[in-house]
């Protein structure tokens, strides 16, 4: 694979394209608001299936066409087409995904631009962190629609902005800001629009810089984490499976020779 590669024709409803080991996917229904519908969700399936596989991707963001909006929701006109007996396999579907993305072993970063509700709020909250453009809106607003979320987002909400937080956003369905967000734990960073990849790069292409066995074990770590012993007994286990690396070695070589190391991904 070339250092920097478009892939036009694969996709529908994304544009993906590599650049250094960063694979950069952007939903890209603009006259949607980047709405996902079922089409959205098989094709983030199937680009979240090439990161995993590729060896020339290192690490990927997500992101929205245009400045309006990352994802504002789910496609709710794909909702009014579902008999109730049906609904427990849509939201399976999107848990599936995004279950995906969440235990990728390479990074995966949001980079939220404009509205980030319901589903899209979702899905950056499936990503590894996110960073967020000044504009960003983070919502569940399910509960006008008579709705909860249904693709993780009462979990992983939860886990990143705390219970009472939860509870309050999701009942009332508000909207909060990108700075709010940051308060609350939801985002890392808050940037202009116009920086916004340009920032995300930045962090990955740092990250793409240490050993990447040892950045996938971090990355099963932190989502084992349990708050009991299996969550440290697991880390025991991933940090003993680093050590039979060359990676390993290669770092420990390089720290104790003052130089960068040149790591292989064994």
């Amino acid at each position: 694979m070339p250092i920097f590669e478009k892939i036009p024709g694969m996709y529908n409803t994304l544009l993906v394209e590599t650049e250094k080991g960063i694979c950069t996917i952007t939903i890209n229904r603009p006259d949607k608001m980047n709405a996902l519908n079922k089409e959205v969700f098989s094709e983030l399936d199937k680009v979240i299936d090439e990161v995993y596989s590729n060896p020339a991707i290192r690490s990927a963001i997500i992101t929205g066409a245009g400045s309006k909006a990352f994802v504002a929701g789910a496609d709710i006109s794909e909702f009014l087409e579902l008999k109730p007996e049906q609904a427990p396999a849509l939201a399976k579907r999107g848990q599936v995904v995004f279950d995906k993305i969440e235990n990728s072993p390479k990074p995966v970063v949001a980079a939220v631009n404009g509205f980030a509700l319901g589903g899209g709020c979702e899905l950056a909250l499936a990503c590894h962190f996110i960073y967020a453009s000044d504009n960003a809106k983070f919502g569940q607003p399910e509960v006008n629609l008579g709705l909860i979320p249904g693709y993780g987002g009462t979990q992983r909400l939860a886990q990143v902005a705390g219970r009472n937080r939860t509870m309050e956003l999701i009942l009332t369905g508000k909207m909060i800001g990108a700075k709010e967000a940051k308060e609350y734990g939801i985002v890392n960073e808050v940037t202009t629009a116009d920086e916004l990849l340009s920032k995300v790069k930045e962090v990955l292409t740092l990250i793409q810089t240490k050993g990447p066995v040892a950045v996938t074990k971090v990355i099963e770590c932190i989502n084992n984490f349990d708050h009991t012993q299996q969550g440290y007994d697991f880390e025991i286990e991933k940090f003993g499976e680093c050590f039979q690396t060359e990676d390993m070695k290669e770092g420990a070589s390089a720290f104790l020779e003052k130089r960068k190391p040149d790591f292989k991904g064994k």
